[in-house]
């Protein structure tokens, strides 16, 4: 009797979960496992914590979810504020587990992780997964990750043209009942982690829940009651509210829903609905994505340099005052001030927000672009390591972007916050 351990990382669904299917159908039993790496939590060396309380929060109430859902499947979610490397061995041992799977990931962190787990446990088979991409890397029009172009506008052109997003993998059926097993652990809570709990600011534009369920009643509440997806391209640089753009960043960051499951129901909306710019956009935003994480594959570990892909020699300055007025809101710029109050009283910030912000750090005052995104990891909801470190390198000047753009921050406020409306939410309140 083969027993499969499918261990959980940023893939916290059980719908189109390419790891949880082939764990199913190769084995008699089944454990899952996700393990709060205390790693993860510890305050980095700029004093910020790796992972903050907003997306804390989100995380464990997605694994909440996670650990419901794989119940109704008969399968039991071991949860363990530890290491893999240090328990998921015992785990193996104690079950007879034969085969690990899991999503595949290649930033140095991840990748460090799961190099010393499978040293801990070489009798064990690992099997991993692209899981987290619309277009599979398998099936890019390019013959290695080396010819990622540089611009995105050639990496959507060549895919859309020449390559196929995959059908969505079938959802398991419910183990025998036998399957469940003895299971005295726990979720943490924030304190656990280090962290403060805090009530809800009621002015956030992101007042959900993380999990799979809310995931799928985010796509039913913009797609087909709303039907606010068919004005996406147009309200999609909006500022306040709930409304003005999608907000499924966050959950695909955590793999509560996969990029193919938006695009097959774009697709469907497109067929039911209405077919218009709008709905290619969110698809567009989609290839976005992809390209971050291809760039993040070709590139590796350049993507967290100063020098960035670009390696550029640039005059970077890391002043402490700045930072602090900076985080605090406290900038001469108005517009950039309410979105840095934004993002440290809610873990959201609009995209046009944080472009702005960027900039006006990297390309107005100058200073070290990596400071800023590890700012933004320690702080986002929807942080994705390959999106937002990408972005910022994009933002900065050192990564994708070909023209080397600098925001005017007084004309993007004339623009699109032309009443004040936005910065006074933040400032007045």
């Amino acid at each position: 009797m083969s027993t499969g351990l499918v261990w959980f990382r940023n893939d916290l669904r059980v719908s189109d979960n390419e790891a949880l299917e082939s764990a199913s159908r190769e084995n008699d039993k089944i454990i899952g496992v996700y393990c709060f790496d205390p790693r993860q939590f510890e305050k980095t060396a700029l004093g910020f914590p790796k992972t903050g309380k907003f997306r804390a929060k989100f995380l464990i109430e997605s694994i909440e979810e996670l650990k419901q859902n794989l119940e109704s499947l008969n399968i039991t979610l071991l949860i363990y504020l530890k290491k893999p490397e240090e328990i998921i061995p015992e785990i193996a041992k104690k079950h007879q587990v034969s085969t690990i799977y899991f999503q595949k990931e290649w930033t140095q962190e991840e990748k460090d992780v799961e190099n010393a787990l499978k040293e801990s446990i070489p009798s064990v088979e690992f099997k991993s997964y692209y899981q987290q991409f619309l277009y599979h890397p398998e099936d890019i029009p390019f013959k290695s990750f080396d010819e990622i172009p540089r611009v995105f506008t050639d990496f959507r052109k060549a895919c859309e043209k020449r390559a196929e997003i995959r059908e969505l993998i079938d959802t398991i059926s419910p183990k025998e009942n036998s399957n469940l097993i003895d299971n005295n652990t726990s979720i943490p809570g924030l304190e656990k982690l280090g962290l403060d709990s805090f009530e809800e600011d009621s002015r956030t534009a992101f007042p959900y829940k993380g999990g799979e369920n809310h995931a799928k009643n985010r796509i039913k509440k913009y797609f087909w009651k709303s039907e606010n997806l068919s004005e996406y391209k147009e309200t999609r640089n909006g500022l306040i509210g709930e409304s003005y753009s999608s907000k499924l960043s966050a959950w695909l960051a955590n793999g509560s829903i996969s990029a193919k499951q938006i695009y097959y129901e774009v697709k469907k909306y497109e067929k039911e609905v209405k077919s218009n710019q709008s709905t290619y956009w969110l698809i567009f935003e989609l290839l976005w994505r992809d390209f971050f994480k291809f760039i993040s594959l070709k590139h590796g570990n350049k993507i967290f340099q100063l020098g960035g892909i670009l390696e550029k020699d640039l005059d970077w300055n890391s002043d402490e005052e700045k930072l602090r007025a900076w985080i605090n809101g406290n900038t001469k710029e108005d517009f950039v001030n309410a979105n840095m109050k934004e993002i440290a009283s809610t873990g959201f910030m609009s995209n046009r927000g944080r472009q702005n912000v960027n900039s006006f750090w990297a390309k107005e005052l100058k200073q070290d672009w990596r400071i800023g995104a590890s700012y933004f990891e320690s702080m986002l909801i929807d942080y994705d390591v390959h999106s937002n470190w990408g972005n910022w390198m994009y933002n900065s000047g050192v990564g994708n972007d070909p023209r080397d753009r600098k925001f005017n921050i007084k004309s993007q406020t004339d623009r699109y916050d032309p009443d004040n409306e936005y910065q006074d939410l933040w400032l007045k309140n």
